[in-house]
């Protein structure tokens, strides 16, 4: 993260939808909380948070819901790790970009929530299901950032106070193995979201999010069909096989409904495949990312102030090597319609 004179340029210098959202999920946490000191009801606040049970009478709610972080822990996690990642993506993918992305990834998981409860109360016939949950917070938002890190700079490798290293593109199936943890001792709410903000984000960015093919100098680009960004890559490769055998039928249903929009042109139909494998191959992707972030920032009118963000310095620091792997079995698929394998 750039260091800059005082946190108060700091907060001038955030793109605008980042402080807007920061902003908003803390006024909307703290009302949270005083409503909830002043009510011996544990659940005095349907209208912003997510209860399956009457959230059909508070539409809303299903946006609500991801700005309220019930617990000061939760708020200030969110704080630390929320705000500086969107700052950095608003800058690589601009405003409209940024907002379809926080928008699709909480509703649309707070929606998949919803249903899995009322199945589940139908299921079990528990009234638990459906008034005794509360679904809230931004751990999809959370896990949909880790995709979108994973999708920019895959092969970045972090460190947490100089003991817990890993690589950027391992930390989402990371945090939906803890999800799965959580989930299976009882605590299905608010961990459950976590593995559909993975699933919801990783769709929208695949398959239907607009590329910045002006920035680049290409015609637009939607989603990302690259073969490092396969579905089947987030699986070990002992599961390979029948991984790729649903997604590519899923895939294909999906095209033949037209629920996924064509390819197109590919951002990366002007290349030629880059020696040393997938690794070289994410090396030269995050170059574009870093390419596109910098004709962005180089536009704007405080561009001498708003440094890149600590994933953009350490991912220029960071130097990969190239090396050769196979890759039989995950070749992505194409036909003349312009389909592509969501593996």
């Amino acid at each position: 993260m750039t260091i800059l004179s005082s946190p108060v340029q700091y907060v001038v210098s955030t793109p605008p939808v980042t402080r807007a959202f920061a902003a908003a999920t803390v006024v909307l946490s703290l009302l949270y909380y005083w409503i909830s000191w002043s009510s011996s009801d544990p659940y005095a606040t349907p209208y912003l948070i997510l209860v399956p049970g009457t959230s059909i009478f508070y539409p809303w709610s299903f946006l609500t819901a991801g700005l309220v972080e019930t617990s000061l822990i939760e708020l200030a996690v969110t704080i630390l790790f929320i705000p500086p990642s969107l700052r950095y993506f608003e800058r690589l993918w601009g405003t409209i970009e940024t907002i379809k992305f926080i928008a699709v990834t909480i509703v649309i998981s707070n929606i998949i929530a919803f249903g899995l409860s009322w199945i589940e109360y139908f299921v079990f016939q528990s009234p638990a299901f459906a008034f005794g949950i509360q679904y809230h917070g931004q751990m999809a938002l959370q896990t949909g950032i880790l995709v979108a890190f994973t999708q920019a700079i895959p092969e970045h490798q972090i460190q947490v106070f100089g003991v817990f290293k890993a690589r950027v593109k391992s930390l989402p199936m990371a945090y939906n193995t803890f999800s799965v943890i959580m989930s299976v001792i009882g605590y299905q709410s608010p961990y459950l979201l976590i593995q559909f903000g993975w699933l919801v984000s990783y769709v929208w960015l695949r398959f239907y999010k607009k590329g910045s093919g002006d920035s680049l100098g290409g015609p637009t680009v939607y989603g990302d069909r690259s073969e490092t960004f396969a579905f089947v890559m987030w699986f070990p490769p002992f599961a390979h096989g029948p991984v790729s055998v649903l997604a590519d039928t899923l895939c294909s249903l999906a095209t033949r409904l037209h629920l996924i929009p064509s390819a197109g042109h590919d951002i990366e139909a002007g290349y030629t495949q880059v020696p040393g494998g997938a690794r070289a191959e994410a090396e030269r992707r995050r170059a574009m990312a870093l390419k596109a972030l910098d004709q962005r920032m180089a536009g704007g009118p405080s561009s001498s102030t708003n440094g890149p963000t600590m994933p953009s310095n350490a991912s220029r620091q960071h130097q990969a090597t190239p090396h050769s792997r196979s890759n039989s079995g995950m070749d992505p698929k194409s036909s003349d319609s312009g389909e592509d394998s969501a593996r």
